[in-house]
């Protein structure tokens, strides 16, 4: 795995070791970070990874110019793989690295009242828990005005969550094994309300 883009641009990533995390492919990261390209500017943005495994998604978007990268995983190979991407790569000081339970995170995050600008879920294809994680990123009013979410699944999955109250579902593609959904704040609709 390798940075696309930006400053980071070809340098290597670690993966967590063993087959509890499956690394977003570099396939399907060019066709998320191709189609965002488009609509926002990466420049200081604040970023929120769920699930965040290696930290593939918040390494790119902080090569890209992002302010700064909060990553979510309970798993301790996930933490030590991203601690260590994010020192090879010279972005520690732009990250802070949650091991939590993802719903205890959210909750904790809504509570401090902060707010994100992107925020990638890439939940394991397994246990597919996208829809109530997207259902509390809404309740806890985590996506900033005009906020992009991401949201990458098997393909296989059911379907694309529907978009909770305060979110627009903008975009799916598929790619390979993944479906990637985009959803969007409005910028005059009140989150969770």
């Amino acid at each position: 795995m390798r940075v696309i883009a930006g400053q980071a641009h070809g340098r290597r990533l670690k993966a967590p070791r063993g087959l509890t995390t499956r690394p977003t492919s570099a396939r399907a990261r060019e066709s998320i970070f191709s189609r965002l390209q488009v609509r926002i500017d990466f420049a200081g943005i604040r970023v929120l990874d769920i699930f965040a495994g290696s930290g593939s998604l918040s390494c790119e978007a902080l090569s890209r110019g992002a302010a700064h990268a909060t990553m979510i995983d309970s798993s301790r190979a996930a933490g030590a793989a991203i601690t260590a991407n994010l020192a090879a790569l010279g972005l520690a000081e732009r990250a802070k690295i949650i091991g939590a339970d993802v719903f205890r995170a959210l909750d904790d995050l809504g509570a401090a009242g902060a707010s994100f600008d992107l925020i990638f879920i890439d939940a394991p294809f397994k246990n597919d828990l996208s829809g109530p994680v997207l259902e509390r990123i809404a309740s806890r009013k985590l996506a900033a005005e005009g906020g992009w979410i991401v949201v990458g699944q098997s393909k296989r999955a059911p379907a694309a969550p529907e978009a909770p109250a305060g979110l627009e579902r903008a975009n799916i593609a598929n790619l390979g094994d993944h479906r990637i959904a985009f959803y969007r704040r409005s910028e005059t609709t009140p989150v969770g309300s």
